[in-house]
């Protein structure tokens, strides 16, 4: 017997989990799109394997179903107003990668300048999930940098003390 959860319950209690912020990105011939993702986890050290959760209807989840690559950035802690941006909360009428500063390392996806890590991947696997797709991702290339990150709970952002 299963019992029927409303998705809005689901959505109160996750708020008690605190998170940092990453920026999930892609690009395929002259497309680029990113968002922000909590739903990000390393699930293998040797090969180097990451998963990413996105709802299947994204354009960031379309862009990389096409690309077969995305890239993954951690944010720092002065960050908040790119996590606001790629989360869709303020004007998305104009392009999300629009004068943000990037770098590529080997797949071509953009990582976004700040932040405090970068994984480049190659998509392994897209798993169904629900109303998601799971991304797991073999890290390509990896870039670590000095800082504090940006953290999320209970539906605002946190520094770490």
């Amino acid at each position: 017997m299963t019992t029927h959860i409303e998705p809005e319950q689901i959505r109160r209690a996750m708020r008690a989990w605190a998170s940092g912020i990453t920026i999930v990105t892609a690009a395929h011939k002259n497309e680029q799109h990113g968002m922000t993702v909590s739903s990000f986890a390393s699930i293998s050290l040797d090969p180097p394997l990451l998963m990413v959760a996105l709802q299947k209807t994204t354009r960031t989840s379309r862009l990389i179903s096409r690309a077969r690559a995305f890239g993954v950035t951690i944010l720092s802690a002065g960050q908040k107003e790119i996590s606001e941006r790629f989360a869709g909360r303020s004007d998305d009428s104009n392009d999300r990668m629009e004068g943000i500063e990037t770098e590529t390392l080997i797949t071509g996806a953009p990582l976004i300048k700040g932040g405090l890590a970068y994984f480049d991947c190659r998509l392994r696997q897209a798993i169904d999930a629900g109303t998601s797709i799971l991304f797991i991702g073999e890290v390509t290339a990896v870039k670590q940098f000095e800082g504090q990150p940006l953290v999320y709970h209970n539906r605002q952002y946190a520094r770490i003390a």
